[in-house]
Order: C-alpha cells, then structure tokens, then sequence
C-alpha cells in the first residue's frame, strides 16, 4: 500500500540526513583527494559575496517552489482548472515533460559526471557504467514498488469483504490513470483503486524529486563561486517552479486531506533551501569532488533518474496520452503533445546553466 502519511515525513527527514550524511562522510581522511581535484583557488571565488547570493537563493528557491507546487491545488476551486477540463490535461502533459527532462538532462548527467570524474579511480568506476545500471535497476524497484502496493491492496481488501470478484472487476480499472480527485475506480468497503494508485503516485514521485534537491541545495550552498551561483539560482527557480506543478497536479488528483497537502508541499518546497543551509553551514568541511562524496552523489542521482524517468513516461504521460479522453480526441491529443515537447525542451535548454 502507499505509505502512511504518519511515517512518510519520518521517512523522508530520515532519507535526507542520510544522503546529506553519507555525501561528507568521507571528507575526514587524511590523505585527501589528489591535487588535480582539490577546489579552486582565486578567479571568481569570493565567500562573502558567494553567500549573499546563496541566502537570496535559499528564499527565491523557497518561494518560486511553494507557488509552483500550490497553484494547481489552490486552482481546484477554478472550474476550468478542475481535473476533468482540458486546461488541466494540457498543463499536465506541460509538467509531465520538465519531469522527464529533469530525469534525462539534469539528473542523469549529474551522476556521470560524478562517476566519470577524474577524482574516482579508473576501477571500477570509470570502466564500467554503473550509472546506467543504478538507473535500470531503480525504475525497476519503482515498477516493483508501485505494482505491489496495488496488488496487496486489491488482496487485502478483497479478502476482507469476502468478495473474490472484486479483485476480477478492478484489475483492468487499475490499468487506467488518476481521472480526478475523486477518481473513477472500484470502491472497496469505502476506498477507491484508482484513488490509492493515484496516492502511490504522488508520494513515490516526491521522494525521488527530494532526493535530487537535496544534493543540489548541498552542492549550491557549498559553492563560493558567484559566476556559478548567479545562473545557477535562476536555472533552478524555474526547475521548481514547473517540476511543483506536476507534483502538486498529482497530489491534487490524490485528494489528500488538507494536513497531508501541506506536508508533500513543505517538503517539496523547504528540501532545496535546507540543503543549501546545510551545504553553508559545512562548506568548510565539504568538498564536491571527494571520492565518497562523488560516488554517493553519484549514485543517488542515477537512482534518482531512473525513478523520474519511470514515473514520467508510465505513471504519468502513458496513462493519459492511451486514456479515452485523449484517445477520443486528436486534437487534444495533439495539443498535449506540443505541451510534452514545450515542457521537456524547456527544462533541457535550462541544463545550459544547471
């Protein structure tokens, strides 16, 4: 089943630390990275003017993800933004795209080059690519996770009502997507299919978005570099921004209650500005391109990436682009489509500068 909201924020608190742990843990060794990779000195380093920026950042970041994650929650009372118009489909398949492209051209590259750095031993690191393999495996795990909180569902309640034919009723209703915040599934003794896969959805596609903002507020607030920051915190307030809107589409259509909307917002929104405090807060200690903090870098963003890309293309676009309402309507379809490719060309020009 999905996870119980009580533990989810547990969960997650207990998910950042120990990335964010993990990142620096290495940083004590005495022998320290090799010459070749220690930070740069002088240029356009400057530590004081670098943490002006990154305390605007921690703000603008914090304010441009709450408005993008709570505008189409906030949009439910606005007839034409409701989930059943197409306005809603539409910008939908908008922030389904910045999702995909997040996973494909921010992500994934973050984790090759982490992996690939000459920082890393050449084995096994850079003669194997373990980044696509972590990736595999991850959408895998996601597949894993999302068919059996389903299928446990169906059991449990099935067996609980006695009713062996509801599992046989709802096993082509879970086929189809989250239709709106009341859904359109079989209600078992009070609980809508359709509404729990929805759940699922959201939350899995939070933690994988989490993960990812943590390692980049760290490396941010890390940084004393002004010529990287000043493009960087623009970059990412758009990233925010339209990656809030699909997640905040998706936890509209889960219909949580109003206590379990504001958690999946604040974490959503406050992950990014507290990993940039955090990464300030230790920069004197933590280098981005030691070996342990490399290879967790690394290998949390190919994990990451291959969750937002399994979630993108199967959990979001799949499901609404083979449903009936666009299936029956081609030029709908065809407006989402550009609305995909205008989302996923818009995050992929931001890779230029994040």
């Amino acid at each position: 089943m999905a996870i119980p909201m009580k533990n989810q924020k547990y969960f997650l608190t207990f998910l950042i630390i120990i990335s964010t742990f993990s990142t620096i843990s290495g940083d004590s060794n005495t022998t320290g990275p090799p010459p070749e990779c220690t930070r740069p000195i002088g240029g356009c380093h400057d530590k004081p003017h670098a943490l002006k920026l990154k305390i605007i950042a921690i703000f603008a970041i914090l304010i441009t993800s709450m408005i993008g994650i709570c505008l189409p929650i906030i949009t439910r009372a606005i007839p034409a933004l409701s989930p059943d118009r197409n306005l809603f489909v539409v910008v939908k398949a908008f922030a389904s795209g910045v999702i995909l492209a997040t996973g494909y051209m921010h992500v994934l590259p973050d984790s090759f080059d982490a992996l690939k750095s000459e920082c890393l031993p050449d084995k096994p690191w850079h003669n194997y690519p373990f980044t696509t393999l972590v990736a595999m495996f991850s959408a895998v795990l996601t597949l894993m996770v999302d068919s059996f909180a389903m299928s446990f569902f169906k059991k449990h309640y099935a067996k609980e009502l006695g009713e062996q034919k509801a599992v046989t009723n709802d096993s082509v209703e879970l086929q189809s997507h989250c239709h709106g915040p009341h859904g359109h599934g079989v209600a078992v003794e009070g609980f809508d299919t359709t509404l729990l896969r929805c759940r699922v959805v959201a939350q899995v596609l939070e933690l994988g978005i989490i993960v990812h903002s943590v390692i980049i507020g760290l490396s941010l607030g890390a940084s004393d570099n002004p010529c990287t920051i000043r493009p960087l915190v623009a970059a990412l307030c758009f990233h925010q921004m339209f990656e809030g809107m699909g997640l905040g589409g998706c936890i509209l259509q889960a219909n949580y209650r109003t206590k379990t909307n504001a958690i999946m917002v604040f974490f959503f929104s406050a992950t990014t500005p507290f990993g940039i405090i955090l990464g300030i807060g230790l920069s004197n200690v933590y280098t981005d391109n030691s070996p342990a903090a490399l290879i967790v870098v690394g290998l949390l963003d190919a994990a990451s990436a291959g969750l937002l890309n399994y979630m993108a293309l199967v959990d979001l676009l799949a499901p609404d682009f083979m449903g009936a309402k666009l299936q029956g309507d081609m030029k709908l379809q065809s407006l989402c489509y550009v609305a995909v490719v205008l989302g996923a060309g818009g995050m992929s020009v931001m890779a230029i500068w994040a």
